[in-house]
């Protein structure tokens, strides 16, 4: 990989043909046994059964600006020619948040209309969280990715924010993914 993700450089992927196509395996290193095969079941299920009918021509993407320095976010963004929506990844190991605002900030510079969404893939604890995203409000952010690991911490940082005044939505990633179902979670979240 161009740039360390989840503290690595590099990731192994299993490509295979099935009857309806190509199916990818290539769950996250951390990742157990029980929470792999989920990834695996998907890439037999593409390879095999093939996807449905498309419900649209296209789907609007976003650029993902990995946890580079500011210096380099216009570098990063050019590949991606025009977007209406950068993710931008914070809470890297061995990075401030000084870094992480002025990456941020640095996307807003060079688009100012933007919708701006950063993931923090569970990298902070729940005031580590409320402080960083009070900063980064300052810019503008349409949501918050996985600012914490679990479902309760989710709850009561998107509490903080609300009581603060803070105008950040906060989205789930890796704590749906893991939960045995993760229909519940809403009412889990709600409760605390």
């Amino acid at each position: 990989m161009r740039v360390k993700f989840r503290g690595i450089t590099e990731r192994e992927t299993l490509l295979f043909r099935g009857p309806a196509g190509w199916g990818e395996f290539c769950p996250f290193p951390e990742y157990g046994d029980a929470e792999a095969a989920r990834w695996l079941a998907a890439a037999v299920e593409a390879a095999w059964q093939g996807f449905p009918p498309p419900l649209r021509d296209t789907i609007p993407v976003n650029a993902t600006v990995p946890a580079v320095p500011a210096a380099r976010v216009p570098e990063v963004l050019e590949r991606f020619g025009r977007v209406n929506a950068v993710k931008v990844k914070v809470a890297e190991r061995g990075q401030e948040l000084a870094d992480d605002v002025a990456r941020v900030t640095a996307v807003r510079d060079a688009l100012p209309d933007a919708a701006i969404r950063v993931d923090a893939n569970a990298g902070w604890d729940v005031p580590q969280a409320v402080e960083a995203l009070g900063r980064l409000s300052a810019v503008g952010l349409e949501y918050a990715e996985q600012p914490v690991p679990q479902i309760e911490g989710l709850a009561e940082v998107r509490r903080r924010l609300v009581q603060q005044g803070t105008p950040v939505l906060i989205a789930a990633d890796e704590s749906v993914r893991k939960e045995d179902d993760p229909s519940r979670w809403p009412a889990r979240a709600r409760r605390t």
